[in-house]
């Protein structure tokens, strides 16, 4: 039996003309353009100045959300409706000088059941790589985050924060990941020894942060720098483990004994300049233990490990807007007073 209720309507029994496939796969009910499957109107896209800051930034943190690439092109734009139309004939239209749309939207982001109501998250398509390498090319290669596409969107959505805090202000200027990792002609991975302390016994195992980036502090006496190593903490992994090849914060915090207080970094990365690490938690129940674990293994404190909380990031999935407390607020230690990374 078919029932048809428009020239476009799939038949239920599982047949549909090709209007109606081209209807299901790329616009709603309601004939609007769909959010998950781009659709070209035939319309010509060619990139400006604008659209190569958005570029360049989704292809030096990752993919981020509407909100992030909004601000970062705050002093570039008249209107922010054209903008946003502006993102979405990129992700559309494939009638491009390089062979495509400039745009995607990440599939994870639409698996939750008020998707619609979020802010759209974007990430650079295979074309906006090619049109920067033609407009703007570079040696600088972006190292995604470890793990799952979550874990990585958290990541992107840290650094980010931190570019654009520095950008209200002229006394701060950031670093990217791409240029420390250029400078030194380093990977992001590097092998570290540490000791099972169940046994005692030492082993090699490689450390990744999710990310690496610098600030430049310009001050009247000169310019001060401190880099930091990034860990997003979503709560998929135990603070502790009695098996040692499962990944755990202990098991970082042990690698981060060794990296930083070893000061291998400084070789690794080329750096003079002291390295701090980035904890970031998606629950502040968690970011609790995670700062009493690390006191009970100092004694007298640990002051190159930071924690903050930013529960955006919790079971509910919801693009957060920009997030300045990375700058201006408070980052917790064990054993010692709270630090803002916004000033020296």
């Amino acid at each position: 039996m078919t029932i048809s209720k428009s020239p476009h309507a799939s038949r239920i029994d599982g047949c549909s003309t090709p209007a109606a496939r081209d209807m299901a796969n790329h616009h709603d009910r309601l004939g609007r353009r769909s959010r998950l499957s781009p659709s070209s109107t035939g319309k010509r896209v060619s990139p400006r100045d604008r659209d190569l800051v958005w570029f360049e930034k989704l292809h030096e943190h990752g993919p981020l959300p509407t909100s992030f690439l909004l601000a970062f092109t705050r002093d570039m734009r008249r209107s922010e409706k054209r903008a946003r139309e502006r993102l979405t004939d990129l992700f559309n239209e494939d009638d491009t000088p390089d062979g495509g749309p400039y745009l995607l939207r990440p599939p994870q982001q639409f698996r939750t059941l008020d998707s619609r109501y979020n802010q759209l998250v974007y990430e650079l398509a295979p074309a906006g790589e090619r049109a920067l390498d033609r407009l703007h090319p570079s040696s600088a290669v972006h190292v995604g985050a470890n793990g799952p596409w979550l874990h990585g969107f958290m990541t992107s959505c840290i650094t980010a924060s931190f570019e654009l805090a520095t950008m209200a202000r002229s006394d701060i200027a950031y670093i990217p990941q791409s240029a420390i990792l250029t400078r030194a002609n380093a990977t992001l991975r590097h092998p570290v020894s540490v000791a099972d302390p169940r046994t005692g016994r030492e082993i090699r195992m490689d450390l990744a942060p999710d990310a690496i980036f610098g600030l430049e502090y310009r001050t009247p006496s000169g310019s001060k720098f401190r880099f930091f190593a990034v860990e997003a903490d979503r709560a998929t992994e135990p603070v502790a483990t009695s098996a040692w090849n499962r990944k755990s914060f202990m098991r970082s915090l042990l690698h981060y004994e060794n990296y930083v207080g070893g000061e291998i970094y400084r070789d690794h990365l080329q750096l003079t300049a002291p390295l701090l690490v980035l904890i970031v938690c998606s629950d502040p129940m968690r970011t609790a233990r995670m700062i009493e674990a690390a006191a009970g293994r100092y004694s007298h404190g640990n002051s190159f490990m930071l924690f903050q909380t930013w529960e955006d990031f919790g079971p509910v999935f919801r693009p957060a807007p920009p997030r300045t407390e990375v700058l201006d607020g408070e980052w917790l230690r064990a054993g010692f007073s709270s630090l803002h990374i916004g000033r020296v």
